[in-house]
Protein backbone atom coordinates (compact mmCIF):
# COMPACT_ATOMS: atom_id res chain seq x y z
CA UNK A 1 0.00 0.00 0.00
CA UNK A 2 1.33 3.37 -1.24
CA UNK A 3 1.63 6.12 1.52
CA UNK A 4 0.11 9.13 1.48
CA UNK A 5 2.10 12.11 -0.48
CA UNK A 6 3.35 15.68 1.63
CA UNK A 7 2.42 18.19 -1.05
CA UNK A 8 4.96 20.38 0.12
CA UNK A 9 5.48 24.11 -0.22
CA UNK A 10 9.17 25.78 0.54
CA UNK A 11 10.08 29.19 2.24
CA UNK A 12 13.18 30.65 1.11
CA UNK A 13 14.57 28.50 -1.93
CA UNK A 14 18.61 29.36 -0.74
CA UNK A 15 21.47 27.64 0.94
CA UNK A 16 19.78 25.39 3.54
CA UNK A 17 16.98 24.63 0.66
CA UNK A 18 19.94 23.33 -1.15
CA UNK A 19 21.26 21.35 1.75
CA UNK A 20 18.11 19.34 1.90
CA UNK A 21 17.27 18.48 -1.74
CA UNK A 22 18.84 15.15 -1.67
CA UNK A 23 16.19 14.78 0.79
CA UNK A 24 13.10 16.38 -0.53
CA UNK A 25 13.67 14.77 -4.09
CA UNK A 26 14.76 11.74 -2.85
CA UNK A 27 12.17 10.57 -0.84
CA UNK A 28 8.93 9.21 -2.75
CA UNK A 29 6.35 10.53 0.36
CA UNK A 30 7.31 14.24 -0.62
CA UNK A 31 5.67 16.36 -3.54
CA UNK A 32 7.54 19.50 -4.18
CA UNK A 33 4.41 21.24 -4.88
CA UNK A 34 5.23 24.75 -4.27
CA UNK A 35 8.26 27.11 -3.40
CA UNK A 36 8.33 31.02 -2.66
CA UNK A 37 11.62 33.15 -2.70
CA UNK A 38 11.96 36.64 -3.83
CA UNK A 39 14.27 35.71 -6.93
CA UNK A 40 12.23 35.59 -10.19
CA UNK A 41 15.27 33.19 -11.07
CA UNK A 42 14.90 30.62 -8.17
CA UNK A 43 11.15 30.54 -8.89
CA UNK A 44 11.25 29.76 -12.44
CA UNK A 45 14.04 27.17 -11.74
CA UNK A 46 11.89 25.44 -9.39
CA UNK A 47 8.79 25.12 -11.89
CA UNK A 48 11.17 23.68 -14.12
CA UNK A 49 13.06 21.34 -12.22
CA UNK A 50 9.79 20.10 -9.85
CA UNK A 51 6.59 21.48 -11.71
CA UNK A 52 5.60 23.20 -8.51
CA UNK A 53 4.00 26.47 -8.42
CA UNK A 54 6.29 29.00 -7.66
CA UNK A 55 5.20 32.20 -5.33
CA UNK A 56 6.78 35.13 -4.35
CA UNK A 57 5.72 35.68 -0.82
CA UNK A 58 5.47 32.90 1.74
CA UNK A 59 1.82 34.54 2.61
CA UNK A 60 0.66 33.62 -1.16
CA UNK A 61 2.26 30.06 -1.24
CA UNK A 62 0.97 29.57 2.29
CA UNK A 63 -3.03 30.24 1.09
CA UNK A 64 -3.02 27.56 -1.29
CA UNK A 65 -5.32 24.72 -0.69
CA UNK A 66 -2.93 22.44 -2.63
CA UNK A 67 0.19 22.13 0.12
CA UNK A 68 0.18 19.95 3.21
CA UNK A 69 2.91 21.39 4.95
CA UNK A 70 5.60 24.26 4.79
CA UNK A 71 9.43 23.92 4.96
CA UNK A 72 11.17 26.97 6.26
CA UNK A 73 14.04 27.80 4.93
CA UNK A 74 14.18 31.45 5.07
CA UNK A 75 16.59 33.46 6.98
CA UNK A 76 16.49 33.28 10.76
CA UNK A 77 15.10 36.05 11.49
CA UNK A 78 12.31 35.32 9.19
CA UNK A 79 11.14 31.78 10.73
CA UNK A 80 8.86 33.53 13.15
CA UNK A 81 6.41 34.86 11.11
CA UNK A 82 6.72 32.65 8.81
CA UNK A 83 5.65 29.65 10.95
CA UNK A 84 2.60 31.89 12.29
CA UNK A 85 1.83 32.65 8.56
CA UNK A 86 1.67 28.69 7.47
CA UNK A 87 -0.41 27.58 11.31
CA UNK A 88 -2.97 30.56 10.54
CA UNK A 89 -3.05 28.98 7.06
CA UNK A 90 -3.68 25.41 8.19
CA UNK A 91 -0.24 24.31 7.15
CA UNK A 92 1.79 21.88 8.72
CA UNK A 93 5.85 23.54 9.79
CA UNK A 94 9.31 22.15 9.06
CA UNK A 95 11.26 24.83 10.01
CA UNK A 96 15.11 24.83 9.69
CA UNK A 97 17.29 25.58 12.75
CA UNK A 98 17.93 27.69 14.89
CA UNK A 99 14.53 27.51 15.23
CA UNK A 100 14.40 31.45 16.09
CA UNK A 101 16.71 34.21 17.81
CA UNK A 102 14.87 34.30 21.20
CA UNK A 103 12.70 32.38 23.82
CA UNK A 104 10.05 34.87 22.87
CA UNK A 105 10.11 33.98 19.33
CA UNK A 106 10.42 30.70 20.17
CA UNK A 107 7.45 30.60 22.57
CA UNK A 108 4.97 32.21 20.31
CA UNK A 109 5.99 30.13 17.04
CA UNK A 110 4.96 27.20 19.42
CA UNK A 111 1.78 28.64 20.26
CA UNK A 112 0.63 29.66 17.13
CA UNK A 113 0.82 26.00 15.58
CA UNK A 114 -0.68 24.31 19.18
CA UNK A 115 -3.60 27.02 18.50
CA UNK A 116 -4.05 26.33 15.06
CA UNK A 117 -3.80 22.52 15.45
CA UNK A 118 -1.08 21.90 13.19
CA UNK A 119 2.37 20.27 14.58
CA UNK A 120 5.47 21.52 14.07
CA UNK A 121 8.94 19.43 13.36
CA UNK A 122 12.40 21.58 13.98
CA UNK A 123 15.33 20.41 11.71
CA UNK A 124 17.00 19.40 9.87
CA UNK A 125 19.60 19.12 12.81
CA UNK A 126 22.13 16.23 13.22
CA UNK A 127 20.50 14.86 15.64
CA UNK A 128 18.07 13.31 13.37
CA UNK A 129 21.29 11.66 12.05
CA UNK A 130 21.00 7.54 12.25
CA UNK A 131 24.25 7.02 14.33
CA UNK A 132 23.27 9.30 16.68
CA UNK A 133 19.63 7.40 17.15
CA UNK A 134 21.51 4.43 17.51
CA UNK A 135 24.49 5.85 19.96
CA UNK A 136 21.28 6.86 22.28
CA UNK A 137 19.69 3.18 22.10
CA UNK A 138 22.93 1.93 23.02
CA UNK A 139 23.14 4.59 26.11
CA UNK A 140 19.58 3.14 26.73
CA UNK A 141 20.27 -0.30 27.29
CA UNK A 142 22.09 0.21 29.75
CA UNK A 143 24.89 -2.29 28.45
CA UNK A 144 27.81 0.02 29.06
CA UNK A 145 26.43 1.51 32.72
CA UNK A 146 25.37 5.04 33.06
CA UNK A 147 26.55 7.99 30.71
CA UNK A 148 29.04 10.00 32.27
CA UNK A 149 30.52 12.43 29.63
CA UNK A 150 30.62 13.63 26.35
CA UNK A 151 33.04 15.12 24.46
CA UNK A 152 31.98 17.11 20.71
CA UNK A 153 34.53 18.21 18.44
CA UNK A 154 33.66 20.34 14.68
CA UNK A 155 36.65 22.15 12.38
CA UNK A 156 35.19 23.62 9.36
CA UNK A 157 35.58 26.41 6.56
CA UNK A 158 31.79 28.22 7.71
CA UNK A 159 33.12 31.50 8.67
CA UNK A 160 34.28 31.85 4.79
CA UNK A 161 31.37 30.88 2.62
CA UNK A 162 30.06 33.59 0.78
CA UNK A 163 27.86 35.20 3.34
CA UNK A 164 25.32 38.25 3.21
CA UNK A 165 26.12 41.04 5.68
CA UNK A 166 23.56 40.08 8.37
CA UNK A 167 25.04 36.61 8.22
CA UNK A 168 28.27 38.10 9.91
CA UNK A 169 25.78 40.15 12.54
CA UNK A 170 25.51 38.13 15.53
CA UNK A 171 22.47 40.10 16.48
CA UNK A 172 20.68 39.15 13.21
CA UNK A 173 21.43 35.59 13.79
CA UNK A 174 24.73 35.37 12.14
CA UNK A 175 27.89 33.70 13.67
CA UNK A 176 28.64 29.70 14.37
CA UNK A 177 26.53 30.37 17.78
CA UNK A 178 23.76 30.63 15.93
CA UNK A 179 24.01 28.64 13.05
CA UNK A 180 25.85 25.73 14.29
CA UNK A 181 25.68 25.30 17.57
CA UNK A 182 22.42 23.91 17.29
CA UNK A 183 23.54 20.92 15.22
CA UNK A 184 26.24 20.25 17.62
CA UNK A 185 23.53 21.13 21.03
CA UNK A 186 20.97 18.83 19.68
CA UNK A 187 23.33 15.80 19.76
CA UNK A 188 24.61 16.13 23.26
CA UNK A 189 21.48 16.79 24.53
CA UNK A 190 19.73 13.60 22.48
CA UNK A 191 22.27 11.80 23.86
CA UNK A 192 22.10 12.86 27.59
CA UNK A 193 18.73 13.06 28.28
CA UNK A 194 17.64 16.60 26.83
CA UNK A 195 17.78 18.29 30.23
CA UNK A 196 20.48 20.60 30.65
CA UNK A 197 21.46 22.53 33.73
CA UNK A 198 24.16 25.30 33.14
CA UNK A 199 26.47 26.57 30.54
CA UNK A 200 29.53 27.96 30.93
CA UNK A 201 31.65 29.39 27.78
CA UNK A 202 34.03 31.19 25.51
CA UNK A 203 33.95 32.51 22.69
CA UNK A 204 36.33 33.72 19.75
CA UNK A 205 35.66 36.04 16.82
CA UNK A 206 39.14 36.28 15.23
CA UNK A 207 38.68 37.91 11.75
CA UNK A 208 37.94 41.90 11.84
CA UNK A 209 36.62 41.19 7.99
CA UNK A 210 34.34 38.26 9.12
CA UNK A 211 33.03 40.34 12.98
CA UNK A 212 31.03 37.64 14.41
CA UNK A 213 31.94 34.19 16.64
CA UNK A 214 33.71 32.05 14.31
CA UNK A 215 34.40 29.61 17.74
CA UNK A 216 32.91 28.83 20.64
CA UNK A 217 34.05 26.52 23.75
CA UNK A 218 31.14 25.53 25.96
CA UNK A 219 30.96 23.02 28.87
CA UNK A 220 26.71 21.97 30.13
CA UNK A 221 25.96 20.12 33.43
CA UNK A 222 23.10 17.63 32.98
CA UNK A 223 20.32 17.28 35.61
CA UNK A 224 21.56 13.64 35.21
CA UNK A 225 25.10 14.35 36.84
CA UNK A 226 26.36 13.91 33.33
CA UNK A 227 28.40 16.69 31.76
CA UNK A 228 29.50 17.55 28.29
CA UNK A 229 32.05 19.59 26.33
CA UNK A 230 31.60 21.05 23.01
CA UNK A 231 33.71 22.66 20.72
CA UNK A 232 33.33 23.99 17.83
CA UNK A 233 36.05 26.61 15.36
CA UNK A 234 34.67 27.26 11.59
CA UNK A 235 37.91 29.41 10.30
CA UNK A 236 38.73 27.30 7.39
CA UNK A 237 42.01 25.42 9.14
CA UNK A 238 42.18 22.43 10.29
CA UNK A 239 38.80 19.86 9.13
CA UNK A 240 37.98 17.18 11.81
CA UNK A 241 36.33 15.17 8.32
CA UNK A 242 39.80 14.03 8.74
CA UNK A 243 38.41 11.43 11.75
CA UNK A 244 35.85 10.48 9.44
CA UNK A 245 37.93 9.25 6.50
CA UNK A 246 37.04 12.10 4.63
CA UNK A 247 33.69 11.25 4.47
CA UNK A 248 31.62 14.93 4.83
CA UNK A 249 29.24 16.28 6.89
CA UNK A 250 26.42 15.44 3.94
CA UNK A 251 27.69 12.01 4.28
CA UNK A 252 29.20 12.03 0.31
CA UNK A 253 33.31 11.28 0.46
CA UNK A 254 35.17 14.70 0.01
CA UNK A 255 38.87 15.89 -1.63
CA UNK A 256 41.21 16.38 0.85
CA UNK A 257 43.64 17.96 -1.74
CA UNK A 258 40.81 21.06 -2.04
CA UNK A 259 42.68 22.24 1.55
CA UNK A 260 41.99 26.26 1.80
CA UNK A 261 39.24 25.97 -1.14
CA UNK A 262 36.48 28.71 0.76
CA UNK A 263 39.07 31.29 1.78
CA UNK A 264 40.58 30.83 -2.00
CA UNK A 265 37.24 32.07 -3.14
CA UNK A 266 36.39 34.96 -1.15
CA UNK A 267 39.94 36.48 -2.25
CA UNK A 268 39.25 39.23 -3.53
CA UNK A 269 35.85 39.77 -3.09
CA UNK A 270 34.02 41.78 -0.44
CA UNK A 271 30.34 43.88 0.05
CA UNK A 272 28.47 43.31 -2.23
CA UNK A 273 30.50 41.12 -4.74
CA UNK A 274 30.33 38.92 -1.80
CA UNK A 275 26.48 39.21 -1.76
CA UNK A 276 25.80 38.67 -5.89
CA UNK A 277 28.74 35.58 -5.33
CA UNK A 278 26.39 34.06 -2.81
CA UNK A 279 23.12 34.62 -4.79
CA UNK A 280 25.05 33.19 -7.88
CA UNK A 281 25.54 30.20 -5.74
CA UNK A 282 22.38 29.63 -4.73
CA UNK A 283 19.55 27.50 -6.22
CA UNK A 284 18.91 28.70 -9.48
CA UNK A 285 21.68 31.22 -9.31
CA UNK A 286 24.31 31.43 -12.49
CA UNK A 287 26.62 29.26 -10.51
CA UNK A 288 24.06 27.10 -8.91
CA UNK A 289 25.66 23.35 -8.59
CA UNK A 290 23.18 20.57 -7.06
CA UNK A 291 24.38 18.77 -3.87
CA UNK A 292 27.23 16.27 -4.72
CA UNK A 293 25.69 12.78 -5.20
CA UNK A 294 27.94 9.66 -4.18
CA UNK A 295 30.13 8.42 -6.79
CA UNK A 296 29.61 5.37 -9.08
CA UNK A 297 32.06 3.73 -6.61
CA UNK A 298 31.81 5.12 -3.18
CA UNK A 299 28.71 4.89 -1.08
CA UNK A 300 26.31 7.84 0.55
CA UNK A 301 26.77 7.24 4.18
CA UNK A 302 24.90 8.94 6.80
CA UNK A 303 25.26 12.89 7.75
CA UNK A 304 27.64 13.45 11.21
CA UNK A 305 28.79 16.47 12.45
CA UNK A 306 31.90 16.09 13.57
CA UNK A 307 34.11 13.59 16.40
CA UNK A 308 31.64 13.20 18.98
CA UNK A 309 32.51 10.57 22.22
CA UNK A 310 30.15 9.78 25.01
CA UNK A 311 31.15 7.88 28.34
CA UNK A 312 29.72 5.32 29.71
CA UNK A 313 30.77 3.87 33.06
CA UNK A 314 31.88 0.67 31.57
CA UNK A 315 32.62 2.06 27.32
CA UNK A 316 33.03 4.84 25.12
CA UNK A 317 30.61 5.25 21.98
CA UNK A 318 31.92 7.07 19.11
CA UNK A 319 29.26 7.05 16.32
CA UNK A 320 30.54 7.46 12.87
CA UNK A 321 29.10 7.90 9.28
CA UNK A 322 28.74 4.09 9.07
CA UNK A 323 28.40 2.90 12.74
CA UNK A 324 28.79 2.94 15.96
CA UNK A 325 32.83 2.07 17.23
CA UNK A 326 32.05 0.63 20.64
CA UNK A 327 35.43 0.99 23.31
CA UNK A 328 33.93 -1.48 25.83
CA UNK A 329 35.84 -2.95 28.96
CA UNK A 330 36.69 -5.87 26.98
CA UNK A 331 37.07 -5.07 23.52
CA UNK A 332 36.76 -2.63 20.74
CA UNK A 333 33.98 -3.45 18.46
CA UNK A 334 31.76 -1.45 15.30
CA UNK A 335 28.38 -1.86 15.48
CA UNK A 336 27.56 -1.09 11.78
CA UNK A 337 24.63 0.65 9.77
CA UNK A 338 23.62 0.27 6.79
CA UNK A 339 23.68 3.26 4.09
CA UNK A 340 20.85 5.55 3.80
CA UNK A 341 18.28 4.81 1.10
CA UNK A 342 17.23 8.33 1.24
CA UNK A 343 19.93 11.07 3.25
CA UNK A 344 17.85 12.07 6.11
CA UNK A 345 14.94 10.50 5.81
CA UNK A 346 14.47 10.75 8.96
CA UNK A 347 13.44 13.93 9.21
CA UNK A 348 10.63 13.10 6.44
CA UNK A 349 9.74 10.04 9.00
CA UNK A 350 8.42 13.09 11.50
CA UNK A 351 7.18 15.71 9.14
CA UNK A 352 4.93 12.73 7.72
CA UNK A 353 3.65 11.23 10.95
CA UNK A 354 3.14 14.56 12.61
CA UNK A 355 1.12 15.49 8.95
CA UNK A 356 -1.30 12.18 8.71
CA UNK A 357 -0.89 10.26 12.08
CA UNK A 358 -1.23 13.22 13.74
CA UNK A 359 1.79 12.13 15.66
CA UNK A 360 3.74 14.28 18.45
CA UNK A 361 7.37 14.85 16.74
CA UNK A 362 10.38 14.03 18.67
CA UNK A 363 11.88 17.31 17.76
CA UNK A 364 8.87 19.61 18.26
CA UNK A 365 9.04 23.21 19.44
CA UNK A 366 10.02 22.70 22.81
CA UNK A 367 13.22 20.64 22.37
CA UNK A 368 13.52 23.13 19.43
CA UNK A 369 13.50 25.81 22.13
CA UNK A 370 15.24 24.03 24.16
CA UNK A 371 18.10 23.36 22.56
CA UNK A 372 17.91 27.12 21.32
CA UNK A 373 18.23 28.51 25.11
CA UNK A 374 21.73 26.53 25.43
CA UNK A 375 22.84 28.38 22.62
CA UNK A 376 21.78 31.63 23.87
CA UNK A 377 23.22 30.86 27.09
CA UNK A 378 26.84 30.10 25.47
CA UNK A 379 26.48 33.63 23.99
CA UNK A 380 25.63 35.10 26.90
CA UNK A 381 28.11 32.68 29.21
CA UNK A 382 31.00 33.66 26.72
CA UNK A 383 29.83 37.77 26.82
CA UNK A 384 29.26 38.18 30.80
CA UNK A 385 32.26 35.16 31.96
CA UNK A 386 29.80 33.51 33.86
CA UNK A 387 27.78 30.09 34.43
CA UNK A 388 24.37 30.64 33.59
CA UNK A 389 21.45 28.60 34.67
CA UNK A 390 18.39 27.60 32.20
CA UNK A 391 14.70 26.66 32.98
CA UNK A 392 13.26 26.01 29.43
CA UNK A 393 14.51 22.49 29.17
CA UNK A 394 12.86 19.14 28.52
CA UNK A 395 13.40 15.31 28.49
CA UNK A 396 13.06 12.91 25.83
CA UNK A 397 9.93 10.68 25.27
CA UNK A 398 9.80 7.73 27.52
CA UNK A 399 11.45 5.20 25.98
CA UNK A 400 14.20 7.00 23.97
Amino acid sequence: MNERKIRLGVAGLGRAFTLMLPTLTGDPRVVMAAGADPRAEARGRFERDFGGRGYDSVEAMCASPDIDAVYISTPHQFHRPNAETAARHGKHVLVEKPMALSIADCEAMIEATQRAGVNMVVGHSHSFDRPIARARELIASGAYGGLRMINALQFTDFLYRPRRPEELMTDQGGGVIFNQAPHQVDNVRMLGGGRVKSVRASSGAWDSARPTEGAYAAFLNFESGAFASLAYNGYGHFDTDEFTDWIAESGVRKDAAKYGAARAALSGVSGDGEVALKNSQNFGGARYAPPPAAAPSDTRWHQHFGLLIASCERGDLRPQPNGIMIYSDAERGFDRIEPPRVPRAEVIDELHAAVFAGKKPLHDGAWAMATMEVCFAILRSAREQREISLTHQCGLPAGL
